[in-house]
């Protein structure tokens, strides 16, 4: 029973943390839908170039709020897919709670932290130009779009709408996240550990799978295992990384296109593992 009251406490406390992102998200979309269209997609593309680097100064912040914002942001195509990734991959969970607590040195927190922050930048401002290339004309807004599949009556006000989507939404982030916080307790981070451990080319490719996993305990095995001397700085970097937190639950439940979810899971993941084996190819250390 003891058990089970840890879990549901667990489950209830990430999910509270993210309630007044949320729920800020809805209610600036709302304003935003508000608006006249026309003037709505002017701001949010003059705003979209510098997105990046914004995004990934923001995802920097501890825990996983903005990663869950930005992937609400981007089911209503506020933001750009490249500010996307470029949130994710500066996402730092449970890091700085982490190496707060151990009493790190401060300047391997900023060396890690910076190294997230430019990586994210950089694969965002990439992302966002190989779209343009490959189309002419940028995405319009789908705020409505959000409002239809979940059958919310707008017309009640942004204050209204923003907290029916905030509570829609916290219910399924709440219900999964329980699944997982139960998965994880049964199957225990030791068993985590063992599975990261090996060789360090397979430590890298296992550490940017496991950084998806969106549940803080993916990012505490990640960084007490490199504390331990269990993991290369390649991949504490790949694990790091991917590990984008609650966003990509928001993500998979806001944006109703599954193939374009599984693609960018997939990509983020894959940029984690490459830019870990660049980590341990040249040598590089924290």
């Amino acid at each position: 029973m003891e058990l089970i009251i840890d879990i549901l406490m667990d489950a209830l406390v990430d999910t509270a943390k993210l309630l007044p992102f949320l729920f800020i998200t809805y209610f600036v979309m709302e304003l935003i839908e508000g608006v006249a269209e026309e003037k709505s997609e002017d701001m949010v593309r003059r705003a979209g170039f510098f997105g990046p680097l914004v995004g990934s100064l923001l995802g920097a912040f501890p825990q996983c709020g903005f990663s869950a914002a930005a992937a609400t942001l981007y089911a209503g195509r506020v933001i750009t897919l490249g500010t996307l990734f470029a949130v994710f991959l500066a996402t730092s969970d449970e890091m700085i709670p982490i190496f707060i607590a151990e009493q790190v040195d401060p300047s391997l927190l900023f060396k890690v932290l910076a190294c997230k922050v430019v990586v994210g930048m950089a694969m965002g401002f990439a992302v966002d130009a190989v779209l343009r290339l490959r189309r002419r004309t940028p995405e319009h807004l789908h705020i409505h779009e959000l409002c239809e599949q979940e059958h919310c009556e707008c017309g009640q006000g942004p204050l209204l709408s923003a907290v029916k989507h905030t509570a829609q939404v916290t219910v399924f982030i709440f219900l999964i996240t329980l699944v997982l916080s139960a998965t994880m307790e049964i199957v225990g981070t030791d068993a985590i550990s063992a599975f990261l451990s090996g060789n360090p080319a397979f430590a890298v490719c296992m550490s940017g799978v496991v950084g998806l996993i969106p549940n803080c305990a993916a990012s505490v095995v990640i960084c007490e295992l490199f504390l331990e001397g269990g993991l290369s700085a390649g991949a504490l970097m790949a694990g790091l990384l991917s590990a984008a937190g609650i966003g990509l639950l928001v993500l998979c439940r806001e944006n109703r296109h599954a193939k374009e979810n599984l693609a960018i899971i997939a990509l983020l993941c894959l940029m984690g593992i490459v830019v870990g084996f660049v980590f341990d190819g040249v040598g590089i250390v924290f």
